[in-house]
């Protein structure tokens, strides 16, 4: 994620929803000010987890998003990084 997403509870936002979905995997800061996240788990909370991600917590503001599938890992639980 693009924009002003660091220091707005980004990524503990989406450990709250994915936690709350059944989705696994995980988000961190990246040195350029980004955050970059992995989910896995049921197709549509998938989705649904990256529809929050173009716009994010209320003190975010998010410019752009890249969306890339990946293979699945079996990841379980979602850790921030």
């Amino acid at each position: 994620m693009y924009g002003r997403v660091q220091g707005v509870f980004f990524r503990d936002s989406l450990r709250h929803r994915a936690a709350s979905s059944g989705v696994g995997g995980w988000a961190a800061n990246r040195p350029d000010g980004t955050v970059e996240a992995v989910f896995e788990g049921p197709q549509d909370a998938v989705q649904a987890l990256v529809e929050f991600c173009r716009t994010g917590p209320s003190r975010a503001e998010v410019t752009r998003i890249e969306v890339a599938d990946e293979q699945p890992e079996g990841l379980a639980g979602f850790q921030i990084g």
